[in-house]
């Protein structure tokens, strides 16, 4: 009795630590060291930048109201680049939103003649509808001026784009900007004056800083244009500047300032605004930023 009596108590022993260490592993969360343990998985955070942005506000000057794209003198929203509805062209905002999508979610507050001063007005108006992404295309008339004398300083251009962005972010912190380089304006001269109607229009005053005297190609005149061109690479630096220190912003990289302009692409009225063609051509280069997995270089 007492060799089975103490076989017993040996047994119930045993089977009491092992239960005592059961507990003692439930108590602690379970059976495996915390070491061991599979972490959670932190949910990633939103991306800075979305590639496919639901409502778009454009602002800038004629190109972005297809100036002279369909009738002289005039513009024409429906061919713009950024927001209009039509087939040929295929705009940003059909490729982001597709067609009803463009018609009820984009909207158009650039102006003709429109300037970089006006740009935090513009602003005001795109950021009170509240879009998922803003398209900015301006500068070129702070360069078609009157004179070469007569253009916006550098400094000042930067100051109005620079309060132009505070405008939208003091409503929309989180809205992107999509903003394009200013044109080649020598190239656009130097594919225009074959065109004898096209320097009739020019004559009207039309970017009379670069396009006046079309055929006067004297050391005087060739030193004005170069003068202006060199404006707008300064303007096209500010660009990329300003927009590199907003994580919401892309520049296009000087893809427009880069793209070579041919007839097809420029108004048969007045072969200095983008056709059809060439809004089409601008349409693709923003989408094309826009999508990008990253930035522009």
């Amino acid at each position: 009795m007492r060799k089975r009596s103490s076989r017993t108590r040996a047994a119930l022993a045993v089977v009491a630590a092992a239960v005592l260490g059961l507990a003692g592993c439930d108590a602690g969360g379970g059976g495996a060291p915390a070491a061991e343990r599979p972490r959670a998985r932190a949910a990633k955070p939103a991306p800075v930048w979305d590639r496919s942005p639901d409502s778009i506000a454009a602002v800038g000057d004629s190109i972005t109201r297809g100036f002279d794209a369909c009738t002289v003198l005039s513009d024409c929203p429906e061919v713009s680049w950024a927001t209009g509805g039509d087939a040929k062209v295929d705009s940003l905002a059909v490729r982001l939103l597709g067609v009803t999508g463009a018609a009820e979610r984009s909207w158009n507050y650039a102006v003709t003649g429109a300037r970089m001063a006006d740009l935090p007005g513009q602003m005001a108006q795109a950021a009170a509808r509240g879009p998922a992404l803003v398209t900015v295309m301006v500068g070129a008339n702070d360069a078609c001026r009157a004179s070469a004398s007569a253009m916006t300083p550098v400094a000042g251009f930067r100051a109005d784009f620079e309060e132009a962005l505070g405008t939208l972010r003091s409503v929309l912190p989180k809205a992107q900007v999509y903003v394009a380089s200013v044109p080649n304006l020598k190239r656009l001269w130097s594919e225009g004056r074959v065109n004898p109607l096209g320097k009739q229009v020019w004559q009207l005053g039309i970017c009379p800083s670069m396009l006046a005297d079309a055929d006067d190609l004297t050391r005087a005149a060739t030193l004005r244009r170069d003068r202006v061109q060199r404006r707008v690479v300064e303007y096209n630096r500010v660009l990329k500047e300003v927009c590199a220190k907003d994580r919401r912003c892309r520049f296009d990289g000087n893809a427009v300032y880069d793209y070579d302009f041919g007839t097809d692409q420029l108004s048969h009225w007045d072969w200095f605004h983008p056709s059809k063609d060439g809004q089409a051509r601008l349409a693709s280069i923003a989408y094309r930023t826009i999508t990008a997995a990253r930035p522009a270089g």
